[in-house]
């Protein structure tokens, strides 16, 4: 039992130095000026608003097909945001800012005791696996899925996180597995979601063939 515990406190004390060792990587050995401007633009595009906001323009300007994509990658940040809560407020781990010293910290945050998971990281991923798998697009007479440069881009905000100060590498990490699990699962579920049974049942058959500026309109 004893040397059970040495191997896991072991493994634990070498994951948070490598984690350390990464946040400073990042936060210290890349800062330079011209990414000091662009990474705490690009963190927005990660928040649950901006995400939901994306899903909303989807939603309003497209189709019955956009309809749906919008409802599930809605349906995905709702559930990765539920689980992020949850992991959140029982884990209550400082944000590196609070932890450790010379952290440059870019922007300012209020919930200073949420850094593990990354809410961001987790909205970003959740909605980039859902648009990106449901949408392509052409280049070259060849369908390309939108799945490569969405998840790239969820990365760049991952990326952004921890270079603006505000969290680990692995709350980055963690945050957008907990994100393509969740959209993964919607999707696994997307038949049943939109089965005439389920959307009768629920009452949400005008849902998915509502055009709100023919109700505008009116």
């Amino acid at each position: 039992m004893d040397v059970i515990n040495l191997i896991i406190n072991t493994l634990f004390n070498q994951t948070v130095n490598y984690n350390t060792a990464m946040f400073y990587l990042v936060n210290n050995g890349l800062q330079n000026n011209i990414l000091n401007v662009i990474m705490p633009f690009i963190t927005n595009f990660g928040s649950s608003i901006a995400c939901f906001i994306i899903c909303g323009l989807i939603y309003l300007f497209g189709g019955v097909r956009a309809k749906k994509v919008a409802i599930l990658a809605l349906l995905a940040l709702f559930i990765s945001s539920a689980a992020v809560y949850f992991i959140k407020h029982i884990i209550a781990e400082p944000r590196p800012f609070l932890a450790l010293t010379n952290v440059h910290q870019l922007v300012s945050e209020s919930e200073i005791y949420c850094s593990f998971p990354s809410g961001h990281a987790t909205s970003s991923f959740a909605a980039a696996t859902v648009i990106g798998i449901k949408y392509s697009i052409e280049v070259l007479n060849r369908k390309l899925r939108l799945i490569y440069p969405l998840l790239a881009f969820a990365a760049v905000i991952g990326f952004s996180r921890v270079y603006i100060g505000v969290h680990y590498p692995l709350d980055v990490v963690l945050g957008g597995l907990i994100g393509i699990i969740s959209a993964l699962v919607v999707l696994k579920f997307e038949n049943t979601i939109f089965s005439s049974e389920t959307l009768e049942r629920m009452g949400l058959e005008r849902l998915i063939t509502l055009d709100i500026f023919n109700v505008l309109r009116k």
